[in-house]
């Protein structure tokens, strides 16, 4: 792809993400020769385990050596190595549009994260597909499998602005019916909704058997109030506005926020969804790390 065409992947991060890889930790679906287990079993050169021959089986499935050491007549089941399929899910509500301490928004971290995650996956020999949402599914666009036809998908986080009302858990719940197979899938977003509803969505998503990755994009101002005074503050998605002592709420708003992040990140401990916490002043190659 043209060096320097994508803001959101410039050739420095490019570069920087040379030799980083996602790995799929749950069986995936699929029918290419890969790197990644599959869920279905057949012929190919890792062994699983046996299983008894029962009526209807092909005869010459059977295992004949396995047979003279048991005197049973087993089959050998294999695990195919599949070529992953990768979906970024992105969250385009109007909350992502907010700067604090950090040079850039919030959106523009979540789609650098997003074109990353989607480079790295054509750049191991897989497929990565997109999906941006707010409070229902904005646009979907299928997986591709080379630097040619990712160019479309680039330009797309080049083209998206963060705008309208989000609601993440709904739009899980719509994306978990649209999504074909067991995939992996990299959930992008501020998360600024109820934990528990989040994590539904989340749920949904595990429950039907896709890998779920999640990233938490959050500017470090928002982990504390910094200001002083009454101030009127304006909801960026509803637009709001509420008059505020932030002197009075200062300490019940970090725990708050602290116990916010804490109730998610276990929640997706517990369903073995992995989570990381990406502040916007973090080099994305390094928030990025570890993705296997």
């Amino acid at each position: 792809m043209p060096e320097g065409a994508y803001r959101h992947l410039p050739p420095h991060l490019a570069d920087a993400l040379r030799g980083l890889s996602i790995a799929a930790r749950r069986p995936m679906a699929g029918g290419m020769q890969g790197l990644h287990r599959s869920n279905r079993h057949g012929a190919s050169v890792e062994f699983a385990e046996y299983r008894p021959y029962v009526p209807g089986d092909p005869p010459n499935l059977i295992d004949w050596s396995a047979y003279a050491r048991t005197d049973k007549h087993l089959i050998r089941r294999f695990e195919e190595e599949t070529n992953l399929t990768g979906w970024v899910l992105l969250d385009c509500s109007a909350s992502l549009a907010w700067r604090g301490r950090g040079q850039v928004a919030k959106f523009d971290v979540a789609c650098g994260l997003a074109a990353s995650l989607l480079y790295m996956l054509v750049a191991q020999g897989d497929r990565g597909g997109l999906m941006t949402f707010s409070e229902r599914i904005q646009t979907r666009h299928v997986p591709v499998g080379s630097a040619a036809t990712l160019k479309p998908l680039l330009q797309v986080l080049e083209d998206a602005r963060p705008q309208g009302r989000g609601d993440i858990a709904a739009a899980l719940h719509l994306a978990c019916e649209t999504l074909p197979r067991r995939s992996l899938v990299m959930v992008v977003s501020d998360f600024l909704q109820q934990p528990l509803t989040v994590l539904g969505g989340i749920r949904h998503l595990h429950h039907a058997g896709h890998d779920v990755r999640v990233l938490h994009v959050v500017d470090r101002g928002e982990l504390a109030l910094e200001t002083t005074g009454l101030v009127e503050l304006d909801d960026m998605e509803t637009g709001e506005r509420l008059e505020v002592d932030l002197d009075e709420i200062r300490e019940s708003y970090r725990a708050a926020v602290a116990a916010h992040l804490e109730e998610i990140r276990r929640g997706c401990f517990g369903m073995n969804a992995d989570y990381r916490l990406v502040l916007t002043d973090t080099p994305i190659s390094e928030a990025l790390r570890g993705m296997a």
